[in-house]
This record gives structure tokens, sequence and C-alpha cells, in this order.
């Protein structure tokens, strides 16, 4: 959520940055400014007066300690008077403090001075691309003929269980499975995240913390009767580990890692973008959640991006990063860079992470704070990536790595998944 005194100080520089996004936010940043300004005006009056009651209070009673109960009596009726005054003002103050909440709960974040306007993914920039598309044979398949033909996956199992975007994976397909989750936690603890295992289910409170709540794209499974939402990705309960804290400023950067099954109901979504894993209601993923002083955040984000680069150096895959553009880009988000794998049998790029700064607009409704050298408290920056979300990155592998006898698996996995190729 975006401050409101920055909004207040710089609002020219606000409307000019959400027209990235495609959004015309001038109407929305003058209401605020001028319910700030009433809500302010109206708290300085409810001080005085609340001033001026302590001050008859202390009065009264030295009146009456004085044996001076008429004039004492006399004062009781303002006191009275003054206290309705305060009552009146209060509710004043809530109701403007109400409207002002949701409007800036209505506010993406602003985008970073880098970030170009755009209205989706075709404005995107690519900034870096990894790797050769490999050639593969004649009969080459895509992952879900892979999958059935290795026995890897089942798809009409999982629709039996549950419904269509929920697999069951068997056999290698679940040995590779774990093999990828332990790969991408030990990959991370070694750059210094500290590995936690959390709910996989929260409450409203941490879902507004990190900016899933409200949904406003019908994305999120809730669970009415407890109050619960499913996570649709870890950077929520993760995140959420820190909320109304005030960290300890040298132990920063803070970097959390954490394995967890990811929950979206993906409305909308249909077609041949959706086949195989192309596209879940529930998958898993490793992520990992960075949390530091604003000065050292845009250089974490890079160690960040680098980091997962490195990752799919190891899994032996062509990649590209791009930057999103701010119509594309997270309603959170200050900068976000996107990584896509080649899928050779599919012909087309798939993403498989994305590595965000969200600046002080999480913290900010997370009450996530620091001190700083003078004593005063003072908004972190968070940052989050996926390191890395599975599906694709196994569609990726299978499709890529497949070789006429089989499908190879990548020497950074072999220690993990037991054997080095699926036949």
């Amino acid at each position: 959520m975006l401050q409101i005194q920055r909004i207040r100080q710089e609002p020219e520089a606000i409307i000019e940055g959400l027209k990235k996004r495609g959004i015309d936010a001038s109407e929305t940043v003058h209401a605020l400014i001028e319910l700030d300004a009433n809500r302010r005006a109206i708290r300085h009056e409810m001080e005085e007066n609340q001033h001026r009651l302590n001050g008859l209070s202390k009065e009264i009673g030295e009146l009456f300690k004085s044996g001076r109960a008429q004039e004492a009596n006399a004062l009781k009726q303002e006191t009275g008077t003054l206290k309705e005054a305060i009552k009146d003002l209060n509710d004043r103050v809530q109701l403007i403090a109400t409207k002002e909440h949701d409007l800036l709960l209505s506010l993406p974040n602003v985008p970073h001075e880098s970030v170009k306007a755009g209205r989706d993914e075709k404005d995107n920039e690519e900034v870096k691309r990894v790797g050769t598309v490999p050639t593969l044979h004649d009969g080459a398949k895509p992952h879900w003929d892979l999958a059935e033909q290795y026995d890897l996956i089942d798809f009409e199992l999982g629709v039996k269980i549950t419904g269509a975007g929920f697999p069951v994976y068997k056999n290698h397909g679940a040995r590779l499975q774990r093999a990828m989750i332990n790969f991408f936690l030990d990959e991370n603890r070694a750059a210094g995240y500290t590995e936690y295992q959390v709910p996989h289910f929260v409450n409203a409170a941490s879902g507004y913390g990190t900016g899933q709540l409200p949904d406003k794209e019908g994305q999120m499974y809730e669970m009415p009767l407890d109050g619960l939402y499913a996570i649709p990705t870890a950077e929520v309960p993760v995140t959420n580990m820190f909320r109304d804290e005030i960290v300890n400023a040298k132990e920063f950067p803070i970097k959390s890692t954490g394995y967890t099954p990811c929950f979206r109901r993906e409305a909308g979504s249909y077609g041949k973008d959706v086949r195989g894993l192309n596209r879940l209601h529930q998958f898993d993923k490793v992520e990992i959640v960075s949390i530091t002083h604003p000065e050292q955040s845009y250089t974490l984000l890079d160690e960040m991006v680098a980091h997962v680069a490195g990752l799919l150096d190891k899994l032996e895959l062509p990649y590209r990063i791009l930057r999103l553009c701010g119509g594309d880009a997270g309603f959170t988000s200050a900068l976000t860079y996107d990584f896509e794998v080649y899928s050779a049998a599919q012909e087309r790029w798939l993403e498989v992470s994305s590595v965000s700064n969200f600046e002080t607009f999480q913290a900010n409704r997370l009450k996530l704070r620091f001190k700083d050298e003078d004593g005063k408290s003072q908004l972190c920056h968070t940052l989050n990536g996926s390191a890395m979300a599975l599906p694709r990155v196994l569609a990726a592998l299978l499709e890529n790595h497949q070789q006429e006898d089989g499908i190879r698996i990548p020497a950074a996995l072999v220690s993990y998944t037991g054997f080095d190729k699926i036949a």
C-alpha cells in the first residue's frame, strides 16, 4: 500500500508513474489528499479539545479541594460539552480514515523508473537470453505425451480425484519432483537463505499484508467457514512471519526460503496454453523472500536475479529474462523480472519464475519496520522470487532433454534423483 505521506508530498509523480500501468489515478490521488487534509484538521481540533478538557479537569479538582463546589460544577457542564464534541470529532476521523484506507487499497504500486509503460506481455523488455535452443530428434513429443509414455504423470487420475489442473505425479515423475524441491532448497540455503516450513493456509490479515487481498482477480481459494485462504505462493506465509515486527537492521538482508504447494483458481484460463503442466490449480514451488534496507534493495534484487539464473544454468535449460512493463507487472510490484525457459517441443517460452522488488508497498501493509541510526522507525523493503516453480521447469526438462531412447537428467540433479535417465 502506498504511504499517504508520499502521496501528499509527490502526487504528480505518483500519477505519472501509474500511467505506466495504463491507470489514470488523478481523481483517486486528489481525493486522498483532500481526505488526508480533512482528517488531520479534525484530529488537530480534537487534540485541542482534549487539551482543554484535561486542563478543565485539573482546574475542577483544585476547585473542589478549595471548597468552591459551585464554580467546579459550572465548569463540569463545559467538560460534558467538550466530551461530546471529542466523540463526534473522533467518529468523523474514523469515517474519513476508513474511506482513505479503502482508496489506498485500490492503488497499485508505482513502477520503478526503469519500468517501461505498456499494456501487457507484448510490451515487456527482454534484457538477457542464455543458452541454445536444442534441436530435437524427429518424433520429439510435448511433455504431456512424454508423461504418458514413461508413466510419469497421470492427468486423468487427477481429474477423477479432484478435477482438471490437479495432476498426479508417479514413479520417476514423483521422484523428479522431490529431487527438484530438495535441489532448489539446498541451493537457496547455500546462498544464505534460512529455510522455513510454513502453513499452507493463511488468515485474511496475511492475505492483505502481502497484497493478495482484496482478491480482484478471483484467484484465491477461500474457506469462509474458517476464515482462511489456501496460499497462492509461499511468499504469503513467509513474508507474514515478519508482520507487525520491528526487525534488527544489523541483520539485513533477512533472507528466507521455503517449499509449499500453491493453489490458484486461474479464473478464465483455457485453451492450448493450459494443457499439461502449463497452468495448474495446484503446483509445487520453492520461494525466496528478502527483507532489507531501502538503500540496498535494488542491489539485492540483482543478486536474486543472478541466483535464479544460476539455477537454470545448472538445469541446462535455455532461458530469457524479461523486465515487465507497467501493465503486466503485479499489483504490488515496483519492478519485476520474469524468467522464461524455452520449450523445444511446444516451440514457445514458459514462465518459470518472477523476481520482484515491492519497495515499501508490502511493508506498509505489514507494518514491517526497522530503526534507523537516529532511532526512528522506517519501513523496510521486501522482495521475493520463485526459485523455482516446478511444473513448467519439469515440462521444459522433459521436452528439452528428451532423446530417442529416453530423457536425460541434468548432472546437477542426478545425486537427488538417484538416476541419470528416464527410459
